[in-house]
């Protein structure tokens, strides 16, 4: 068998939301340059629009769509806008997400709506929009973007951390019900990333370094890191891979 039979993604679709920065970016770059077909949706038109032709510049096929996953009507219309560019995606990645983290004893009901519609209400409405149209074809690929706050609580967790481990707990459920129709889920967990989602936190230097120290390869991460996972878990050769949590982290979970 060759790569391009393992790992080419030519002839498939691919919806990214967060697609605009970070690892959502670093994973919408990977997919298209893999020969996605690969919509990038996310807030904020300029940034959708420079990585669309960021794509195109380097040969691939992508188009944006600026939607906002706060609310479920917002949810709504960005399934029903994903599909317009190139039809229902082979390949969804829930990548957007917000960080919103005060002490537990802070956290009131507006900051548990908002975290919990985008980083677990967005994944299963999205999956429920499009993984019909996946078994149907008999092949599909779910990927969520999680965090290590789903297994273990520092930093001031709260409800960031919650969120998280339902999506996690999301993509199992969905692995149970559809992997026999060929649709597989699976979630990456990351490291520290510089990304600027945590842009806060990078403000402080020594905490960044302390970090980097805690890994085994003795650096953080890069959105890039998750390139090649991403091909792998979007393509057909994944296809006995699901329900799993896989851990992208330069080996911070395990020193």
């Amino acid at each position: 068998m060759n790569l391009d039979a393992l790992f080419s993604l030519q002839g498939l679709t691919a919806v990214v939301t967060g697609g605009s920065s970070g690892i959502g970016r670093g994973i919408a770059r990977a997919l298209a340059g893999a020969g996605a077909s690969t919509v990038i949706l996310a807030r904020g038109a300029d940034r959708v629009g420079a990585v669309v032709a960021e794509i195109e510049a380097a040969g691939g096929h992508a188009a944006g769509v600026v939607a906002d996953l706060s609310t479920r009507e917002g949810i709504a219309e960005a399934g029903d806008a994903a599909i317009v560019p190139f039809g229902d995606p082979d390949i969804l990645v829930n990548s957007a997400g917000i960080n919103l983290r005060p002490p537990l004893d802070q956290i009131d009901m507006d900051v548990w709506d908002a975290t919990m519609t985008v980083n677990l209400e967005a994944p299963f409405l999205l999956s429920q929009r499009f993984a019909p149209h996946m078994r149907e074809r008999g092949f599909g690929r779910l990927i969520h973007v999680s965090s290590q706050q789903a297994h273990r609580a520092f930093i001031t967790s709260g409800v960031y951390g919650v969120s998280k481990g339902g999506l996690e707990s999301l993509a199992r459920s969905q692995a149970e019900a559809w992997s026999s129709q060929g649709v597989t889920a699976n979630t990456l967990v990351p490291g520290f990333v510089l990304t600027p989602l945590n842009a806060r936190l990078q403000q402080d230097p020594d905490k960044v370094q302390q970090l980097a120290e805690r890994t085994m390869v003795g650096r953080n991460g890069m959105p890039d890191d998750f390139a090649g996972i991403s091909v792998f878990l979007a393509g057909r050769s994944s296809g006995y891979i699901t329900g799993q949590s896989l851990f992208v982290d330069g080996g911070l979970s395990v020193h």
